[in-house]
């Protein structure tokens, strides 16, 4: 074993261990004598026997890492190991999971079953057993609570603090998906479609399209002012003028969510000094991360930072009050400036005040901000600050007293190019932040 791989058991182990003792205080604190966790399992088309691409839950991942793994339980009892029940049945039509091992053949009790989504049999007992994750209420044991609402709110809340093991994780999977991002922009370069940036991007990263935490969004040209595009050309356009890429990877259950945008060949000179002004300011608000920072808040600032990257550019003819307040900068960019992450891209509990669970609604005019509650140490946040040109936003601004106030011949000429979004990882430290997209090991 290498000096790297046994540091990286010895944070994997310190992971299971907070866990342990974490799920031991809040079954306590929350009348109950275990938890049993399903992973869940895939479920077929209509009418069809063909299945749609499967994500495990996110609780199961957090102890396993196994995004992938359907029909699996775990269960976790104070002062016992934890047992995981990996389905492994006696098939000739598919490959069985192989038994877990490494760290986990050390900590925990490790027992195939064969029965599909069947809680196993040895844990469907006492009457105060809680059961989380897609589970049929029907199928529960007698006395058992099928995803008591505050201890999965408390849960939620665990996971929203990342250990060294976690940002190990976070940290390994932004770097591959860098690679990634990388091989697209050079796919780009030399002329090719979008499909074909996206086979770049899935070589280049090593993973198949079903193994990404999301589907990712590789728009050229006007397609990158589509803020969740999900289609690929696969023929390359005759101008080209712009390529976003926002794509990820995973690493033992943890994902990267990393954004990108570049020049074509036929880009506009605006449009660079555009992604040069949004990357620019993106830093700023980077710097100022630390603990007790206001989310919502900065996410206020990014619509400053925004205005003025469009006065300065001329876009925009106003004050930075009035092109906030008219709501034009939310023109320009309709979505928040981040999230939390983790073994989900959008991760749980971002908009819940604590363990209680207790709503934190995003402001009435920021309704798609997923993160509103102020930064913690061990937090992971995405930080993705966007400029778009989208005909339906800004339609509303080319008539009455806004319509002079935009340079709408500048505009048109960007519809094409889309828009512009840079998106980094970071985690949230003692004393400020730790860029996990641009950090070093």
């Amino acid at each position: 074993m290498t000096i790297a791989t046994e540091a990286c058991a010895s944070r994997h182990r310190d992971h299971l261990v907070r866990l342990q003792k974490a799920y031991t205080d809040l079954l306590s604190e929350h009348g109950f004598d275990a938890v049993a966790i399903y992973s869940g399992h895939a479920r077929s088309h209509y009418a069809d026997d063909q299945q749609a691409s499967f994500a495990a839950y996110g609780h199961f991942i957090h102890w396993t890492g196994a995004a992938s793994h359907q029909h699996d339980w775990l269960l976790i009892r104070p002062g016992h190991s934890p047992q995981w029940f990996y389905y492994a049945p006696a098939d000739f039509w598919h490959l069985a999971t192989p038994a877990p091992k490494g760290v986990f053949a050390d900590f925990m009790t490790l027992t195939p079953h064969e029965q599909p989504q069947a809680l196993p049999a040895s844990v469907a007992s006492g009457s105060r057993l809680a059961v989380i994750g897609d589970v049929d209420p029907q199928a529960l044991p007698e006395g058992a609570t099928g995803n008591p609402p505050a201890l999965c709110h408390a849960l939620d809340e665990l996971r929203l603090y990342k250990d060294a093991h976690e940002r190990h994780c976070l940290f390994v999977a932004n770097q591959i998906a860098l690679e990634g991002h990388r091989a697209a922009r050079a796919a780009f370069t030399a002329g090719g479609a979008e499909l074909d940036a996206q086979l770049a991007y899935l070589s280049a990263s090593r993973q198949r399209e079903s193994e990404l935490p999301y589907q990712n969004i590789v728009g050229v040209n006007a397609h990158a002012g589509t803020l969740h595009y999900q289609h690929y050309d696969k023929y390359a356009p005759d101008k080209p003028r712009s390529l976003l890429v926002d794509a990820g990877h995973r690493h033992l259950g943890y994902c990267a969510d990393i954004t990108r945008t570049w020049t074509g060949s036929e880009a506009d000179p605006l449009f660079s000094a555009l992604i040069d002004g949004v990357t620019h300011f993106q830093q700023r608000l980077i710097e100022g991360l630390a603990p007790g920072v206001d989310f919502v808040a900065l996410h206020e600032r990014m619509h400053q930072h925004l205005a003025e990257l469009l006065i300065a550019t001329d876009l925009v003819d106003a004050s930075v009050e009035a092109a906030v307040e008219s709501g034009l900068t939310r023109a320009f960019c309709p979505h928040g400036l981040g999230h939390s992450l983790g073994v989900q891209v959008h991760d749980v509990a971002g908009r819940q005040r604590d363990a209680s669970g207790t709503p934190l609604p995003p402001p009435a005019r920021d309704p798609a901000l997923r993160l509103t509650r102020p930064l913690e140490a061990g937090m992971v946040v995405t930080l993705e600050p966007g400029l778009y040109v989208i005909p339906m936003l800004l339609a509303p601004f080319r008539e009455g007293r806004h319509a002079s106030v935009v340079d709408w011949a500048a505009v048109d000429r960007l519809a094409n190019h889309g828009g512009i979004r840079i998106e980094d990882n970071v985690m949230i430290t003692a004393n400020g932040y730790d860029n996990l997209t641009q950090a070093e090991p």
